[in-house]
């Protein structure tokens, strides 16, 4: 009975977590703000009213979108909106063609807001980005890409580094794609069946032991050489040798140009996934949360060090993952404080350098954010220094690093604590996301 009762409890909040992923579609009006660095556009706010590159230091509407908006999704410097039509527009940096518009566009035209070219023939229903890259998951679950990575990052096959235009990934034929998770130099897709592939540049086992490669990147492996020595100015030359020497031996990685099946989880069923800069986060429909990658932060949140999937050492259900840069996050079911039923929580480990994880330490160690207590997390994103969450009563919360406005509070403070965004009271917030340091919510109207 114990078993049954605790099955339908986390069904209950997967619904509900399902259910605030629906009103997006619900909603006929919608509005898509942003706050935070504004340095590649990647806020889509006119000059006319922040001046060129200007930061954003509380949450902004964002003109020249259309007034029905789905979805929005963040790269580390551009940003992507879906409407309920299946257009996608795109704004931010451009460098690597990840807008979708080529790059005849000037720089001071990266933060206009403007449709991809090239999906004409696509109804899509979802899009995701890393730094470089951007994808878009089609009606009939086909997923699209364009820009440019030399890791391998597109999946479009061995050597092909560019695509500056949206570009169909040929391997994923015949498999309706869910969700895309971008690393730096890695990418994951899960399909609607829960099954996981994974692409990409393989060092550390952020791909699992595809292809049987268990082999630590050079740049981990040198970076420990410091970690934990005196730093003085020899350390210092040392460290930045080992690091430039580690950077040439990365160039010789292996790299999966075409999405595979990640071996370990053949015939398990995935429900979530995440990616850091060069880590990755595996939530299975058991309720296993797996870890992969660099451990350089403690952001895999496990004593057991071996390059692979392995459970995270976590003692709460998870039902839903995200990961910042070094730092990782998962909404997890957790006691009532009244004693009655379950309530969800936001459980976090990883780097911490400007109180990201929204508690002291242990860092490597997955603990409660107990400034969240008593409120029912739905949703929860990362971005290189500070993280972001929304609650079941649509209000948003923010903590740690504060620089360029990157919390919405209306200064550069950092915040070791969740802090509610009092700016938004009073909005019926559908979305909370966040780049690498810009975000984006999208409220009804």
């Amino acid at each position: 009975m114990l078993r049954i009762r605790r099955v339908l409890e986390e069904k209950k909040l997967l619904n509900l977590i399902a259910r605030s992923s629906r009103t997006r579609w619900m909603s006929s009006s919608t509005e898509v703000m942003s706050f935070g660095d504004g340095s590649h556009g990647a806020l889509g706010l006119p000059t006319s009213l922040i001046g060129h590159g200007m930061d954003a230091y509380e949450p902004t509407p964002v003109t020249g979108l259309p007034s029905d908006i789905t979805l929005v999704s963040a790269g580390h410097y551009h940003s992507l909106a879906v409407t309920s039509h299946g257009q996608l527009w795109a704004w931010g940096r451009n460098h690597e063609v990840q807008l979708g518009r080529g790059l005849l566009n000037t720089r001071d035209t990266w933060n206009e807001p403007k449709r991809v070219e090239g999906l004409d023939q696509v109804q899509v229903t979802a899009a995701f980005a890393s730094g470089v890259v951007s994808a878009a998951i089609g009606d009939d679950g086909s997923l699209w890409v364009w820009g440019r990575s030399k890791r391998g990052q597109l999946g479009l096959g061995k050597g092909i580094t560019e695509a500056s235009v949206p570009s169909k990934v040929e391997a994923l034929e015949g498999e309706k794609i869910a969700k895309v998770s971008f690393g730096w130099g890695h990418a994951l897709a899960l399909t609607v069946d829960g099954k996981l592939f994974g692409w990409g540049y393989l060092a550390d086992g952020r791909l699992g032991k595809m292809g049987g490669l268990v082999e630590a990147s050079p740049l981990d492996s040198s970076m420990n050489v410091a970690k934990h020595e005196v730093i003085t100015q020899s350390t210092l030359e040392v460290a930045e040798r080992l690091v430039l020497e580690g950077m040439e031996k990365e160039m010789d990685m292996p790299i999966v140009w075409d999405p595979c099946s990640v071996e370990e989880l053949k015939g398990v069923e995935v429900v979530d996934i995440a990616c850091g800069l060069d880590h990755s986060l595996v939530l299975c429909r058991d309720g296993t949360l797996l870890s992969s990658g660099s451990n350089i932060y403690g952001q895999l949140g496990r004593a057991n060090h071996d390059i692979g999937l392995f459970p995270v050492d976590i003692s709460f259900p998870a039902a839903a993952i995200a990961s910042g840069l070094g730092h990782s996050l998962a909404i997890c079911r957790v006691k009532s404080s009244e004693g009655e039923g379950d309530a969800t929580s936001i459980v976090s480990w990883g780097w911490n350098q400007s109180s990201q994880l929204g508690r002291p330490e242990p860092e490597n160690v997955p603990m409660e954010v107990e400034g969240l207590a008593g409120e029912t997390a739905i949703l929860v994103s990362g971005g290189r220094a500070h993280s972001i969450a929304v609650t079941s009563k649509g209000e948003v919360w923010v903590w740690g690093c504060g620089r360029n406005g990157r919390l919405g509070l209306g200064s550069s403070c950092d915040e070791p604590e969740p802090v509610m965004l009092d700016s938004l009271e009073g909005c019926e917030v559908l979305q909370a996301v966040s780049g690498f340091d810009h975000n984006l919510i999208l409220i009804a109207r």
